[in-house]
């Protein structure tokens, strides 16, 4: 088995417990400053992460420009993300509604990886982005 599978197993995980806690959270907080506690605590949990690095003597970060701004857009993805799943949830929307707006997300990563990064398209992915546009239409219905 391929190292990362673990790795996706564990973000997997940890990513549905956090709309989990995101859905109990809607209730009690308004969705700006509940999206800036949740990317606020992110931001400190990778901090304390570089830290354990550094104070380890396993520091290997290294960055470069494009590094650097394609993180940023992938945190203001992840930002205004966190703040329309916060509204989602504010607005009525059920935790079963997830799975199908992550699975938006997959068909369009799935997509960027045949046509942007080249990887193959098989007939199982094919199958999977049509399912993944199919539940969106059918979480709407």
């Amino acid at each position: 088995m391929n190292t990362w599978f673990w790795y996706a197993i564990g973000a997997a995980i940890l990513y549905g417990l956090h709309q989990v806690f995101t859905k109990l959270a809607a209730k009690g907080i308004s969705d700006g400053l509940g999206g800036f506690v949740v990317e606020a605590t992110a931001a400190l949990t990778i901090v304390a992460y570089l830290a354990g690095l550094y104070v380890t003597g396993n520091w290997n970060q290294k960055a470069s420009a494009a590094g650097a701004w394609y993180s940023v857009a992938t945190g203001v993805c992840v930002g205004v993300g966190t703040i329309l799943f916060f509204l989602l949830f504010q607005k009525g929307g059920p935790l079963s509604a997830v799975p199908m707006v992550l699975a938006g997300g997959a068909a369009i990563m799935a997509v960027a990886g045949i046509f942007l990064f080249k990887e193959a398209a098989s007939w199982q992915k094919l199958l999977g982005i049509g399912l993944s546009i199919a539940g969106l239409i059918l979480l709407k219905r």
